[in-house]
């Protein structure tokens, strides 16, 4: 259960520091998975979903998660 996964606290605690960047622009990210690859995958809330920048917004977030938490291999978003 993706609750339980014991790399999800740090996740959520590199995804914090961001969060209130893409909230000024109506935006939020989730985590949706983290596969046994550690291949994490967001999902997009509010603006960001729909934002022509989401593409660099996630090589951003990929480059701070991976940082604070290099068991994650990957970054997709949904």
């Amino acid at each position: 259960m993706l609750l339980d996964h014991p790399l999800l606290p740090r996740i959520e605690a590199a995804l914090d520091d961001l969060r209130p960047y893409l909230a000024t622009d109506g935006g939020n990210v989730r985590v949706a998975n983290i596969t046994a690859e550690g291949v994490l995958q967001l999902e997009w809330e509010g603006a960001c979903g729909a934002c022509p920048m989401s593409p660099m917004t996630r090589a951003g977030l990929e480059d701070s998660v991976r940082r604070a938490v290099p068991e994650i291999t990957a970054v997709e978003a949904k």
